[in-house]
């Protein structure tokens, strides 16, 4: 079954075609970095403006990417949630024209089930039942993955989710747009240990995060210092700020897999492709005795071949939209596939 499917939920504009929710025969991303990065993030109406202008040519190279014409696709699925509600619009919109116009299935997939998805491309032995962090610039959450379309969330946020502490961090260091990327690699090398930053944990609920208060203390270390005419060293407070998040994001996954007896790992979202996150990942992994899977990282950021994957399991499953299908800025993962 070939599934052309369609991301526009936030800054990329993308489109591919996947065959059986797992091979992946084109996958084009239209990125918007460079026309944001002049306002240091993503900026709602420039995204929306911009996927109006790129998504018919993207949606036109993936098809000749898989030598496909629209009379060989099976399925159109689209990101219909969560995300930046304009954004999401453009692609659910051009989605459903092409459904009504070839006649062919519409199949509303959500943001983050496609993000975890992903992992299906770069690990085809992947099957569920396992647990899943799932950490991005807007969400964070711990879930079980009981099936390919039943989701339980044992842990989230309670307030930022760990990329926008990550992308804010890196603004006030002054590091360019995406923040998380390049605070990463300015890192490398820099004492994880120097700067102290508190360890937030919600009271009674000890599997969800909390980022906010991090993200304030390193907002108030980088303003302080420049009161005093002090200067930071930004390697050391980025590489201890980063180890501040990622403490958080292993404490609290390491204890889901123990209360929930798990024995597999999975890690997913534009966050999993963080050097330090991977690496401690993979020596809890170890250290337990788990399988851990992690996604190419290709795969981390947001594309249209993680939205092909799960539009594969999605359709199986018989979640089929009506051309009164709407984008939606928020919907749980665990909320069963809205067809209206």
């Amino acid at each position: 079954m070939k599934i052309l499917a369609i991301e526009s939920s936030c800054d990329e504009t993308a489109a591919a075609v996947v065959e059986d929710g797992r091979t992946v025969l084109s996958n084009v991303v239209a990125t918007q970095i460079e026309k944001h990065k002049i306002f240091g993030g993503v900026v709602p109406e420039i995204a929306s403006r911009l996927h109006t202008e790129n998504i018919s040519a993207v949606t036109e190279k993936a098809l000749l990417d898989a030598d496909c014409t629209l009379a060989d696709i099976d399925a159109i699925a689209v990101t219909y949630a969560p995300g930046l509600i304009g954004a999401l619009l453009v692609g659910v919109g051009y989605a459903k024209g092409l459904a009504l116009a070839t006649g062919k299935p519409l199949i509303p997939v959500h943001h983050l089930r496609s993000h975890i998805a992903a992992n299906y491309i770069t690990h085809k032995e992947l099957k569920p039942p396992f647990m899943c962090l799932t950490v991005s610039g807007g969400n964070t959450l711990l879930c079980r993955v009981n099936d390919y379309t039943d989701f339980e969330v044992v842990g989230r946020t309670r307030d930022d989710a760990a990329g926008e502490a990550m992308d804010k961090a890196a603004r006030t260091l002054g590091l360019p747009y995406p923040g998380g990327v390049n605070l990463d690699k300015v890192s490398k090398n820099g004492d994880n240990k120097k700067y102290a930053f508190p360890r937030p944990r919600v009271d009674g609920c000890p599997l969800d995060f909390s980022f906010s208060g991090l993200k304030t203390s390193v907002i108030n270390l980088v303003h302080n210092a420049q009161q005093k005419g002090e200067e930071l060293n930004i390697a050391d407070v980025g590489a201890s700020f980063i180890n501040a998040v990622v403490n958080s994001l292993t404490e609290n996954t390491v204890k889901a897999m123990e209360q929930y007896g798990e024995s597999t790992l999975v890690l997913a979202g534009g966050v999993s492709a963080n050097s330090v996150l991977r690496a401690r990942m993979e020596n809890e992994a170890k250290t337990h005795g788990w399988k851990l899977y992690l996604p190419d990282l290709s795969l981390c950021g947001d594309n249209a071949a993680m939205v092909g994957a799960q539009g594969y399991y999605e359709f199986l499953k018989g979640n089929v939209a009506q051309m009164s299908l709407n984008a939606k800025a928020t919907v749980d993962i665990a909320e069963k596939t809205s067809i209206c």
